[in-house]
């Protein structure tokens, strides 16, 4: 169990959305976190001309589900954003964090941006607008411990804000379930079944060669409930082609959708068309029992149309 902390959120401007600067007891530390359309006023405060680490947070495409990062650092952070205001068009908002004693030199935040840089690869929650991987700095022993400390804080607090690219994804359920179909014929007519629509493309890099499916709006009821996830494949297949049983699920992104992983790769099933039409389309998850599915004819069988 983590430890439990409380931070502090000052909002100058008394607009909720707006600037917030963020403290904690005992911490040298302050966070600020501004809309990009406030950068104006935030460039004119006192903290901007400290040494800090930010963080730019936008989505480069309106279809993309994880948000594209960048994590910069500099003597004077206002300068540094000053010239992303200007050359980067991505990103709404930005977190920076800076000393409150003048601790954070130069070296500091450098190991910061490599830190944070390698966190954001290796947990795979975004997508880095970073060109180049910046290489660790030497620090002493104790400088090294310090900005550990220093790095940790900000973990804690960008969740808080709305920042969990940082966060290694924790499974929200997690079934573990085994192929249906290996022993006794299933029988249970409750929803434990996820029937997802999949392109061409994503279906076989992603369902057949990952062993996983994201990025699904699962309703908030059925994620204790889904043990297994069955592939609608669109047009010109229009129908299930193939299950597997469900290992654990994932957030995925900002935007509330979540990752599927596959306890056991994909197995054929069917094919189990849309309707009496040569060519159907489901746009949407849907849910049935594994035990109706097996029987369908048609999937307009579970989904309840003619």
């Amino acid at each position: 169990m983590a430890d439990p902390f409380t931070i502090r959120i000052f909002v100058p401007d008394g607009d909720p959305e707006g600037v917030r600067l963020i403290d904690r007891m005992n911490w040298t530390g302050l966070g600020l976190v501004f809309r990009r359309s406030d950068w104006s006023e935030v460039r004119q405060r006192s903290e901007m001309q400290r040494t800090g680490i930010y963080v730019l947070v936008g989505y480069r495409n309106e279809d993309d589900d994880l948000p594209t990062l960048y994590i910069g650092q500099a003597d004077g952070v206002k300068g540094r954003i000053d010239s992303h205001h200007k050359d980067k068009d991505f990103w709404d908002w930005a977190a920076v964090f800076v000393s409150t004693s003048g601790g954070l030199n130069r070296a500091h935040v450098t190991w910061l941006e490599y830190a944070l840089v390698k966190r954001g690869v290796e947990t795979g929650r975004s997508l880095l607008d970073n060109g180049n991987a910046p290489q660790e700095p030497s620090l002493t022993e104790a400088e090294k411990a310090d900005t550990q400390g220093f790095m940790k804080e900000i973990l804690q607090i960008l969740p808080l804000v709305g920042l969990r690219a940082f966060e290694f994804p924790k499974a929200v359920a997690a079934p573990f379930a085994t192929d249906p179909l290996s022993s006794a014929q299933p029988t249970s007519r409750k929803r434990d079944t996820i029937i997802v629509p999949a392109q061409k493309d994503g279906f076989e890099e992603t369902f057949l060669g990952q062993h996983c499916w994201y990025a699904i709006r699962i309703s908030g009821g059925m994620l204790d409930k889904i043990k297994y996830i069955a592939a609608y494949r669109t047009q010109p297949v229009s129908a299930i082609t193939h299950y597997a049983p469900v290992s654990r699920i994932e957030p995925y992104g900002e935007g509330g959708k979540y990752k599927v992983v596959f306890s056991e790769s994909a197995k054929p099933i069917g094919p189990i068309p849309y309707g009496n039409a040569p060519q159907g389309a489901m746009q949407s998850p849907r849910y049935t029992s594994f035990a109706s599915l097996q029987k369908a004819q048609k999937l307009t069988d579970v989904l309840g149309k003619s």
